[in-house]
């Protein structure tokens, strides 16, 4: 045993993910005592500018909106109590299939090699018992959210540490009715077409799949206040326009698939550190 607190460490590609997927176990490790570590690899430069100016619009200045939203994360940190942010300052890559997909300097033009060579130096200093990030898929298929996988693993690859590794999931029940809750809070929104009804059925995990069910809801205010912060991107935050009391219901429980693990911790789990303490 040793001095050095219980680290968690969660890789996300923009400002606002850290709250919109790991909000609830940021708070609640961090409560726990647990040193709370967040990399945000993009600058959110692709993000909404004042006034809800889009991506390339008149008006949109990439440079100006990393600014803002840089404010915004810090802000939404000192919400979630998260203890070290570091961001790697990539530019943001934008929806699959812009034009800044392959701009110089994006992140999804980044060699992997390089940007993992930079989070493992992190990883080294840090040297967290728990990471987590996305999926292989980057949980919806975003390029920056595929690339900060990509560039996480490689990283891991990169040290010897042997951390609890984590990728962040939903359970297919909820993704089911998710399509049911948006139009609970937004009566105009028109009926998928069959493809895109088809394509949300496909993400996230059936639910006997999933390993880890974490239990946030004690820590659901922050969660939504955390995503608050992000005040400029509010148009694409669905979430707020549920207000804290229903946000609080749906969204207490944040749930994970467990991909590498030294402990040996018994499965279904419902605590990131389960086995390390």
């Amino acid at each position: 045993m040793t001095d050095r607190p219980l680290t968690l460490m969660a890789v996300h590609a923009h400002p606002d993910d850290e709250a919109t997927g790991t909000g609830g176990v940021l708070a609640r490790y961090a409560a726990e005592g647990v040193r709370t570590v967040l990399v945000t690899c993009t600058d959110g430069g692709c993000g909404d500018g004042p006034g809800g100016v889009k991506p390339g619009d008149p008006g949109h200045d990439p440079a100006a909106v990393a600014v803002m939203r840089r404010q915004e994360l810090r802000a939404s940190c000192d919400v979630l109590k998260v203890s070290d942010l570091e961001t790697l300052d990539y530019a943001d890559s934008g929806m699959a299939g812009w034009p800044s997909n392959d701009a110089p300097g994006s992140f999804w033009r980044t060699p992997v090699e390089k940007g993992a060579a930079r989070l493992a130096e992190l990883m080294l200093h840090y040297r967290p018992d728990v990471v987590v990030t996305y999926d292989e898929n980057g949980f919806y298929g975003h390029p920056d959210h595929i690339q900060a996988h990509r560039v996480t693993m490689a990283a891991l690859d990169l040290t010897e540490l042997t951390p609890k590794v984590y990728w962040t999931t939903a359970p297919r029940s909820m993704m089911g009715r998710f399509g049911e809750i948006m139009r609970e809070f937004n009566e105009d929104l028109p009926e998928p077409d069959p493809a895109e009804a088809a394509a949300m059925a496909e993400i996230g995990l059936p639910d006997d799949e999933i390993t880890t069910w974490v239990d946030t809801t004690a820590f659901s205010g922050q969660k939504f206040d955390a995503l608050a912060a992000h005040a400029s991107q509010g148009e694409n935050i669905f979430f707020l326009r549920m207000g804290k009391e229903r946000f609080g219901e749906l969204m207490g429980m944040e749930t994970f698939v467990r991909v590498r693990d030294t402990t040996g911790a018994a499965l279904p789990e419902n605590d990131l550190f389960a086995g390390l303490r």
